[in-house]
């Protein structure tokens, strides 16, 4: 299987391939026996054949390519058909030259990354202007300053590393946008549902194939469906490669404007951060999304489910859901990944919330979140946080049976289901491979997929 990215230039691909530990020709396999399930997977790539100009080129023996190669084409195919040029009248020639001069500026037009082509019924392009799909709006800026005051909270000196820094830096909340997608939200009405899904930058492969199952930006029975990825700077694990992946960042927002990025590392402490900004980001961009999906790179959405359940919801009504997690108690092990100290939270019990792989709000929820996470210390555990906004403002999350960010496993079973039939009426599912959720995506919208009824995932 070839996972390349849409973006401009052979290097790119070669990049990103480097950057999951692909050699630049190479496949990665996929083994396991729950696959024959779904039947053989044939390559594909996104990246398409050579353009009619590249394919030409070949034909005239020149290695150029994009617009020099093009015009070098129309260059000889002026030279092959008029061989008598020195023998044409002034006027004639001057008419030819200015035909060759209009079909060079076509050309241009076409190739410019400023207009859009829409392919016909027909055949035929209908090109139209849209507006810059990404913008860089502003530098990295000043670094947030630590709160030297934190080191006098209780037995600091024994909290793990990662806690100390979460505790001197917990008052910054606020950092630039390094990528910004001002165009995605545009006109009165916006998208009807808004995927945002919370990505690290090394996670470019995982990005391609969302982009290329569920996360398609396209309208359902007219009910737009848009996403953007929510990503941070590299992680220090990620410090050789920093350069890359910011390259990597800043070809992905070019080419499909979909990426929110901001100017703190991407850790799991900081998964808060993404929530906070990304509401932020919503009122100021994006105020008229009727419905938001906040979900981890790594789950598996189905999204027409996820539309019909929300037909009968209306956007200016509360709405919070997802796999419930009532009566969940702070970690107190500090080598656990969720380890929480008592300086940070002296109660037994979290508040109710929906856990974080993928929940469901509303329009209506998210502006009353935005308005309680301006009065809620942040806290290290993002979907924790996310319940004790919604208990700020009086509200509370519901669960939904069709969103399983635990995955689905049968009775006796010792490994997760991969059976297409027990994913067809569920919403989400976590966690799911690259190349599993490419397989998922095409089994469940194979034609030829017959279920029983006790495959139903009640």
């Amino acid at each position: 299987m070839t996972f390349s990215l849409i973006i401009k230039g052979k290097q790119a691909i070669t990049v990103g391939r480097k950057l999951v530990g692909m050699s630049p020709t190479s496949t990665p396999l996929i083994q396991g026996k729950r696959d024959a399930r779904i039947g053989q997977v044939h390559k594909h790539s996104l990246g398409g054949g050579a353009s009619d100009c590249e394919q030409k080129n070949r034909v005239y023996g020149r290695s150029k390519s994009g617009d020099d190669s093009c015009l070098f084409l129309l260059s000889q195919t002026f030279k092959m058909a008029f061989p008598c040029r020195k023998f044409l009248k002034p006027k004639i020639l001057t008419c030819l030259l200015a035909g060759l001069s209009f079909s060079i500026l076509h050309l241009w037009f076409l190739r410019d990354p400023r207009f859009q082509q829409k392919q016909r019924s027909d055949g035929s392009l209908q090109v139209t202007h849209v507006a810059p799909a990404a913008t860089s709006p502003s530098s990295p800026g000043p670094p947030c300053v630590a709160n030297a005051s934190a080191n006098a909270t209780a037995d600091f000196e024994k909290l793990p590393a990662r806690i100390q820094d979460f505790l001197r830096y917990r008052h910054c909340r606020h950092f630039p946008l390094l990528w910004d997608a001002p165009a995605k939200c545009r006109g009165s009405r916006g998208p009807f549902l808004l995927l945002a899904v919370k990505s690290a930058p090394a996670n470019f492969e995982r990005r391609e194939l969302i982009r290329r199952t569920w996360g398609q930006e396209r309208s359902y029975g007219g009910r737009p469906v848009r996403r953007v990825f929510l990503l941070g700077t590299p992680a220090p694990e990620d410090a050789e490669r920093a350069e890359q992946l910011a390259e990597l960042a800043a070809l992905e927002a070019h080419e499909h404007g979909d990426v929110l990025q901001w100017a703190f590392t991407d850790t799991f402490l900081n998964l808060t951060l993404k929530q906070v900004h990304l509401l932020d980001w919503l009122e100021a961009r994006c105020p008229h999304a009727r419905f938001l999906l906040s979900g981890d790179d790594d789950v598996f959405v189905h999204t027409a489910n996820v539309l019909r359940f929300l037909e009968a919801k209306s956007p200016d009504r509360h709405l919070f859901t997802g796999q419930l997690m009532s009566g969940s108690v702070p970690i107190r092990e500090s080598w656990s990944k969720y380890f929480v100290p008592p300086q940070l939270f002296p109660g037994s019990v979290y508040p109710v919330y929906c856990s974080g792989g993928g929940f469901l709000l509303s329009r209506h929820t998210a502006q009353a979140l935005r308005q309680a996470a301006r009065h809620t210390p942040l806290f290290p555990i993002d979907d924790a946080y996310m319940g004790m906004c919604l208990e700020r403002v009086g509200l509370k999350p519901s669960g939904h049976e069709g969103i399983r960010p635990f995955g689905v496993q049968l009775p006796g079973a010792r490994q997760p289901s991969f059976d297409p039939c027990m994913y067809r009426e569920l919403l989400l599912v976590h966690r799911f491979a690259p190349y599993e959720m490419l397989l998922m995506w095409k089994a469940l919208h194979n034609p030829g997929l017959s279920c029983h009824q006790g495959h139903r995932v009640s």
